[in-house]
């Protein structure tokens, strides 16, 4: 069945927030060491699920690290420990993102959607395309992600991200309304749905974030700034 999946330890919704602003596993049980430099060794990926209780402790305190912006740290911690469920490769593309590896990144991200088909890889890849400003390449995989978890807000929301900075805003705002209210009017969601509101003149659902979500005057002032960007940058 489709639905949400567990995002802990993700935290790629930032990356929107500030972009606004500006195998089957086989007998592969060991870590992911640097090969040549620009390349990562991905002939280890795994992708079954389960985890031992040991392992959940270990990446409980990689997704506190995480958490505390320590991204180097928890590279560090990962790094550590053997590689041996998808959830730790989910973090390791994350982590080496964040780090400034990109190139790296999409490597891991590319190899785990294409071996795994796991929506998380997916998101994961399409961010990383974001990150890298490649928007066209970037959308089919966010739009895979979304269609394999239709519930998750922060999948809606970076879909509708992509799609605002592609000029599809009425696109954009449906997936973005969808993910406010799967969100419970919570988070930068908000922003970017009112910037799709603007763009497409929608004067109604504007009048509804205010009466609903309690959308604020400096909120709105945010926004129609946040706007006069995406007029400029729409293809």
């Amino acid at each position: 069945m489709k639905g949400s999946w567990d995002m802990r330890g993700s935290n790629w919704g930032g990356l929107c927030a500030a972009a606004l602003l500006t195998v089957l596993a086989g007998c592969a049980h060991q870590s992911a060491p640097a090969q040549a430099s620009g390349t990562v060794d991905v002939s280890g990926i795994v992708c079954k699920e389960a985890l031992q209780p040991e392992q959940r402790v270990d990446l409980e305190m990689v997704d506190t690290l995480m958490a505390k912006g320590r991204n180097y740290a928890a590279l560090a911690q990962l790094e550590d420990e053997p590689m041996s469920a998808i959830d730790h490769w989910l973090r390791y593309g994350q982590l080496l993102a964040a780090s400034g590896k990109l190139e790296q990144s999409e490597e891991v991200y590319r190899a785990m959607a294409n071996r795994c088909g796991d929506g998380r890889s997916e998101h994961g890849l399409g961010m990383v395309l974001l990150k890298r400003n490649e928007v066209m390449s970037a959308l089919p995989h966010l739009e895979k992600a979304r269609d394999m978890a239709p519930a998750t807000s922060q999948v809606r929301n970076d879909y509708g991200y992509a799609l605002l900075l592609m000029g599809r805003y009425e696109d954009a705002a449906f997936e973005l309304r969808t993910a406010l209210e799967l969100a419970n009017g919570q988070g930068p969601v908000r922003q970017n749905l009112a910037v799709a509101y603007l763009m497409s003149d929608n004067q109604k659902g504007i009048q509804e974030l205010k009466s609903q979500y309690g959308f604020s005057e400096d909120e709105m002032a945010y926004a129609e700034k946040l706007s006069q960007q995406f007029g400029r940058a729409a293809p």
